[in-house]
Formats: structure tokens, sequence, C-alpha cells
């Protein structure tokens, strides 16, 4: 119903009236109905502020062990299969720290999906009922993870952090000399196209345009 409150909460700020937003999960406007509130409100120009509540996204962080100085939050993975799957494989080569919410009864096959698309290996953590009488912290990898929850066993509120995608540094010189050609076939300078390869991918300008000056010379 949160359509149709919004036009009338909306009405008691117009009037000179204070509207409060709470939440009995987490912090209000995250993952949350308040978000079509506020992102009203603030198109109109009224005032909006915040007594900052819980938030699950932060508690999670902090106590995953994971790296706390960059990270994202993902939200909710999409539900059916497929969606989820194409949504994790986008994050793939996420360098930040992520954080999802998940329901209890999809964690079994979020955590799956997370495996397969960004590997077994990759360092994570539930966080379950955080800062409540059953807290619970998991920590491993996903692979490990997502066979301690294939039984659909997990209860309550469940957030999911995942560590970043490793460094892998810039790719090989050779393995971009065909991208080089390839835009440097269609019109651009050769070494304009060396230098935007080398500016997207890290490799250096000059090693790259050299290489693909050689191959082009056979």
């Amino acid at each position: 119903n949160e359509a149709e409150r919004v036009e009338e909460l909306l009405a008691v700020v117009r009037d000179g009236g204070t509207v409060l937003v709470v939440s009995d999960a987490g912090m209000p406007a995250v993952s949350d109905p308040g978000f079509a509130l506020v992102r009203a409100a603030a198109a109109e120009g009224l005032t909006v502020t915040v007594v900052p509540g819980p938030s699950a996204v932060l508690a999670a962080l902090a106590v995953s062990g994971l790296p706390t100085d960059r990270f994202t939050f993902e939200g909710f993975l999409p539900r059916r299969a497929g969606e989820r799957a194409r949504a994790v494989a986008a994050l793939a080569g996420e360098r930040r720290t992520m954080v999802f919410f998940e329901a209890p009864h999809r964690l079994a096959p979020a955590l799956a999906a997370l495996a397969e698309g960004l590997g077994a290996d990759r360092p994570a953590a539930v966080c379950r009922e955080l800062t409540k009488t059953y807290e619970e912290v998991r920590r491993g990898t996903l692979g490990e993870l997502a066979a301690w929850a294939a039984d659909g066993h997990v209860r309550g509120e469940v957030a999911v952090v995942v560590g970043g995608a490793p460094d892998q540094g810039p790719p090989a010189v050779d393995d971009l000399v065909a991208e080089v050609l390839a835009r440097a076939d269609a019109g651009e300078r050769l070494k304009d196209a060396a230098a935007a390869v080398a500016a997207a991918t890290g490799a250096a300008k000059r090693a790259l345009y050299e290489a693909a000056l050689a191959r082009r010379r056979g």
C-alpha cells in the first residue's frame, strides 16, 4: 500500500505537520518501503532528516571479517534462477566487498548461485539475526556456506557478505592486441586505439601500441 500512502503522508507535511517513519526491521528506507516516501518528499523540496537506526548492512560488514574500506550493498538477489544467475555474473569482477539481504527460504539457492558465479572459494559470511538473542555469524567460502545452508534449516533475517574479486593485475599485452587492431580497423588511429584500451585495462600504453604495430606489420 506504499504508493497509496505516500500522497496522504506528503499532504500532512505540506500542511505543516511532521511524519515519522519507523521500521521494526533495521534502517528505514534501506530495502524498505520508506524509500518511496523519502524520494517523493525530496522531489517536492520538503525537509527530510534522519535519526540513524540499526543497519544490518553495516553490522554484517563489521562482523564479517572481510575488507570494510570499500563495499557495495546489492540488496536482494532476483528470485528467479535465471535472473539471479545473470545478476551474479554481472558482479563477477566487482572488487569491493559485497553485502546482500536474503530471505531464509531463499538462502540456499542464493549461496549456490553466488558460488557458481563468483567461485566456490570466494570468502564470505552469513550473518543471521544480528543483535538478537540467536545471532549467528558463519564464515567460510561460498562453497562451504552453500553446502551448510543446503538443507534449508536457516531461519531469521539474513545478510550475506561476500569478498570482492581478487586483483588479477593488468591483462597481458598480447591478449589486448586483437582489441586494439579491431578498433583500428573500425577507423580509429592505431595510437588512439592503443591509448583507449590501455586506459580501460591498465596495460602500458606504449607497450600495447608497439605490440599492435608489430603484429600489423606481420
